[in-house]
Order: C-alpha cells, then structure tokens, then sequence
C-alpha cells in the first residue's frame, strides 16, 4: 500500500503575518572563483564561506579568503551583517547561519539579505524550525540539494513588527552566544593543555629539579634507537600497552533489549558537536561498558583526534567504533588523554589506518595500543595532576553545553510558532 506524507498545518497565531521569503526577502547565491588560479587565493583579505560552516549559528569569521582579483573574476558579492545563510548543498544543506561580519560566499549557499522592516534574527531562528522540512526538500542523487526557488516559496510566520520578532528571539540569541562561548573556551582550554603536553613531551622543556625548562637549559639528551631521536637522559621509550589495557566489555542488546543507558555518540553522529551524553537510547546493537576512568578514542578515519575522557561513575556505553583504553593507574591518564590528542599519535593512526574508502578507514585497536613514545613517569604524573583542573573544567562546559542546547532546542518551536511569549 503506497503510503502518503502529511504535513502539519502550522497555526498563525493572531496579530502575526503570513508571507512567503520572497514576498519580503531578497535572495542571492555566491561563487567560487577559478581554483586553479592561484592569484584568487594567494595573500587574500576579502571572507569567503564555505557552506561547510554554516553549522554555527552565527558567523563571526572564517579561515577562508580570496584576493581582490578573485572577486573580481567570479560572480560573487559581498554581503553585509545580518545577512541569513542557507546551506544549499552537502552535508549542511538546509541549516542556517547568520553573518555577523561582511562577506562573500560560494555557490553552495543562498543569502537572504536584510530589510528595514523585519528581524533577521527571526528569520533565521525561523528557518531552523523548517530544517526537516527543506531537507525533504532536498533533491540530488549525489547529495542533498537545495535551490533558491524552493527557498524563496518558504511560508513564514511573524510577529508585525521588527521589534517584537527580535524580542521574542532574544532569548534564543542569548542561549546560542552562551553555547559559542562555552564552546571557545573548551578550544582554548584544550589548546592550552596541548601546547604544555607539547612543551612537556615534544621540546622536553618541562620544569626540572630548579624549576627551569630542561633542554632549554642545557639539560643532558641521549639518543634512543627505538624512536630514532634524542631524549632526556632519565627518559625511555614506552607503547600504549604499558600504560592501559584495552576494555572488551560489551553490554549485550539481546540480553536487555530494553533497558535504556547513557552513552557516548559516534562523533559523527554527535548532533551537538560537543561529544556530550545522550539520554533514553534503545540498545540496537553490542556497545561497550565505559567507566569514569576510561579514555574514548575513536578508530575511524579522519577522525582519530576524537578523545573523551570518562567522567561519569553511573552506568554508560559507547559505540565499539571507539577503542576503550582503561589505565592501569589514574595518576597518569591526564597524560594518555593528551597523548592520544598529539599530532604524532595522530598521525600514527591515520597512516596506519586500512580500508576502502577514506570515511571508513579505521585503525586496528592492537596496532594503535603498540604507539611507541618517549616516557617518564614522574613527569607523566607530574603532568597529569597539573592538567587535572583542565580536563575537570572541559567536562563542567560539556556538561553545560548538552542543558542549554536542550533548552534551546525545547523553546525554539514554542516561540517560532507564537506558543509561548518574552515578557
């Protein structure tokens, strides 16, 4: 039997206004100049976006520009502050982003330029509450694609008046900035213990018995065969094996088909971004048991950079795509979290890594446990204790970052739909 789609009329709710994006918006999409001219790109200073970025919901800089020549030679424009972006093509396509700096884009993304009667900031919280329905959308065999057409016959409902919409997004406004600067903190905090991890254990600059850098200070270096390299006199060489063990406890669906627990999401399939715990997950498959001493690091390729560090005494699981490293002694596990987000561990897992396709690729858990690096452990403990507080506040943010996207998430189609009010 052929099954029909429904779909939920939306009420305006009275006073509003009904109207399509086009009726009071105008559109427009960028371009991509010429890839292969270098002079496009070299030395650039004008923004450029990606539709890859749009999964932020505000844009305050990018890491991509092009040069004056490259704007002159495509057919892209630059577009001013408050300008609502879609996403019209890959994995984004549909999410919206609004730009909080001026700025050009490629063709993969429609801009939905301001009005002086209308919130900007409202049409974009209003778009997020259509985001299943412009991925159904979609159309491609490839992958999902949207059109300005399609986005300009939108239906929007909105408050009458520029203010009362950015009155009633106010507090929607204020939860996203919250999430951003819990989310820049965590970067400036795991960038903080990488570079001491990296002075520490890469420069072998860490403080010794006067309190001053070590080789930074004509501190004695020895060759070591094993890893081809000079290291502290007092050091060796050491693999993961010798520091954890590999956790093969799997909780088994079949055994408890209903039983619901905590557990860690596949990164990519990590809605938040913030490899925070998801609540009342059905068991579909075999998962691994995860105790607050565990370290999570994740087998696939690219995305082996990917650590969490267990926290939680309750129960928990995580997928087996990621290999469960217990410690044999907590009092260096601050160390094995960073070392497992070093470049060269990294880059060991990633040359390592076998399979088909490039999404795929995965590192052998035993391999990845033979890593081989240079180790002390007085200092390992020394280090561990002293990323202690870091590695607490990382898991506080998370903790905050999974309530209020809850929260925003919980309000967004209340008050997109005129359901609940901002007195």
């Amino acid at each position: 039997m052929e099954l029909k789609k429904y779909k939920k009329k939306r009420i305006t709710p009275q006073g509003w206004k009904e109207i399509t994006l086009a009726e009071a918006f105008n559109t427009s999409s960028g371009a991509t100049p010429l890839s292969t001219e270098a002079s496009y790109y070299e030395n650039g200073t004008i923004p450029w976006i990606n539709s890859g970025e749009l999964a932020s919901p505000y844009i305050y800089n990018t890491t991509n520009f092009i040069s004056r020549a490259g704007f002159e030679n495509s057919s892209t424009e630059i577009y001013p502050i408050d300008t609502v972006l879609v996403a019209m093509y890959g994995a984004t396509a549909g999410k919206a982003s609004l730009l909080k700096m001026e700025a050009c884009t490629n063709q993969a993304i429609c801009a939905i330029l301001p009005n002086k009667d209308d919130s900007s900031t409202f049409l974009k919280y209003s778009i997020d509450t259509l985001y299943d329905h412009l991925v159904g959308l979609s159309s491609g065999s490839a992958r999902d694609n949207l059109s300005q057409a399609e986005l300009k016959k939108l239906k929007l409902i909105m408050p009458p008046t520029k203010d009362e919409q950015n009155k009633l997004v106010s507090i929607l406004a204020l939860i996203d900035r919250k999430i951003e600067l819990n989310q820049v903190i965590n970067q400036n905090l795991e960038a903080m213990a990488k570079q001491l991890y990296d002075y520490w254990f890469v420069q072998f600059d860490f403080p010794n018995e006067e309190g001053k850098p070590y080789k930074s200070s004509g501190g004695e270096m020895v060759w070591n065969e094993k890893l081809k390299r000079m290291i502290p006199k007092e050091w060796t060489n050491a693999n993961i094996y010798q520091l954890a063990s590999i956790s093969k406890e799997t909780v088994n669906p079949l055994a408890r088909p209903n039983e619901l627990f905590k557990h860690y999401s596949l990164p990519e399939y990590d809605k938040t971004g913030t490899y925070a715990e998801e609540y009342g997950i059905d068991i579909q498959s075999a998962k691994f048991t995860v105790t607050n001493n565990c370290i999570l690091v994740s087998k696939l390729n690219p995305w082996t950079s990917r650590v969490i560090c267990g926290n939680r005494e309750s129960n928990q699981i995580c997928s087996t795509e990621f290999v469960v490293w217990n410690p044999a002694s907590m009092k260096t596990k601050g160390f094995l979290f960073m070392l497992a987000k070093s470049a060269k561990f990294i880059e060991y897992c990633t040359q390592g890594a076998t399979g088909t396709s490039h999404s795929h690729r995965r590192i052998n858990p035993e391999l990845m446990m033979k890593f081989d690096f240079s180790y002390n452990s007085e200092i390992a403990i020394k280090f561990s204790r002293l990323i202690e507080n870091i590695i607490g506040k990382l898991h506080d943010n998370i903790a905050q970052l999974k309530i209020l996207t809850k929260q925003r998430d919980e309000l967004l189609p209340l008050l997109m739909n005129g359901q609940i009010t901002i007195e």
